[in-house]
């Protein structure tokens, strides 16, 4: 918010990526600001292996010159090309700003490219794979510094949690620790463990795996909705979030996908084979259609999994 009031005027025009494809809701969508006080054009994915259409995004950016072009993502598996972006901004005009609320721990290891070199603005979140406090970052071109603060004080934002503040710089200490980089390349190797185990339980993952932190799972091919597999695996202790897919048939409420993520099993210390096992447990819960019997019982081996690796 405080990017956009920095750089943008009510009525300028603004382009992310579709929420049903993975972009998120301050990225344009209607029910947002985002999408209420600007003009939205969105870029999607490609429906042959739902990634994203780089040149569509060209042409829509040649076409109605928008101020900001947003990349990043909220249900999206694999990298961004930001580079590509970028040159992309350069040949429209346009402002460019990464939104890596996802994917900063990963950045900031090396385990996917940086937005830095290229972006004029990126923020994110601290509390995802950064694994800090609920709370936000911007970091921007010294240009734009000024009109940044001023959106931020007295724009958007009132008094500082300083709590928070501190809470911040304990986390980017932790962020430069090795340990830190082993965490976040266990995350990965757990993602892309589980997505293939899920597949191999008979479930198609989105763009057919993934290279970051989380997969997308389409439920609906073997006629579950988003909202009854969340529902289901949620009744046996098993955390998903029901999620929209590219060109998805079902009401974004009910959906027809499964965001699934591995940051906070890999804090607990599961490794790729227990990945199989989750990915097991999934499938049982699903494949039986919310059968209590089998709820009970996933719920008890889920007890059984944490008791195993407690958090300390």
């Amino acid at each position: 918010m405080a990017v956009y009031f920095a750089v943008l005027k009510p009525g300028d025009t603004i382009m992310g990526m579709d929420l049903s494809h993975g972009g998120h809701l301050t990225h344009g969508h209607p029910l947002s600001y985002s999408g209420r006080d600007f003009k939205v054009v969105a870029y999607h994915v490609r429906k042959e292996d739902e990634r994203i259409d780089y040149d569509e995004m060209d042409r829509l950016a040649q076409e109605h010159k928008p101020r900001l072009i947003i990349c990043g993502a909220s249900a999206y598996s694999r990298v961004i090309d930001f580079k590509r972006i970028r040159e992309i901004c350069d040949r429209s005009g346009a402002l460019m700003m990464a939104d890596i609320a996802h994917i900063a721990g990963l950045v900031v290891t090396g385990n996917h490219p940086s937005p830095i070199p290229y972006a004029d603005f990126v923020t994110t979140t601290t509390h995802k794979t950064l694994r800090g406090p609920r709370a936000g970052l911007v970091l921007c071109k010294e240009k734009y510094a000024k009109d940044l603060d001023r959106a931020l004080f007295p724009g958007v934002q009132g008094g500082p949690l300083v709590h928070i503040v501190a809470a911040k710089a304990v986390s980017f200490q932790e962020a430069l620790s090795p340990e830190f980089k082993d965490y976040q390349t266990q995350i990965v190797h757990n993602a892309k463990a589980l997505a293939q185990a899920v597949g191999d339980a008979g479930f198609r993952i989105v763009s057919g795996g993934t290279d970051n932190h989380l997969f997308m799972t389409d439920v609906f091919s073997k006629g579950i909705t988003g909202k009854d597999g969340q529902n289901m695996l949620e009744a046996a202790n098993i955390t998903v979030n029901k999620n929209t897919i590219p060109f998805d048939t079902q009401k974004p409420m009910v959906a027809s996908g499964l965001r699934i993520g591995t940051p906070a099993v890999t804090t607990r210390g599961l490794r790729e084979p227990d990945m199989k096992t989750i990915a097991q447990l999934i499938a049982r819960v699903l494949d039986a259609k919310g059968d209590t019997g089998v709820i009970v019982q996933v719920k008890k081996d889920v007890k059984e999994l944490c008791d195993r690796f407690p958090i300390y």
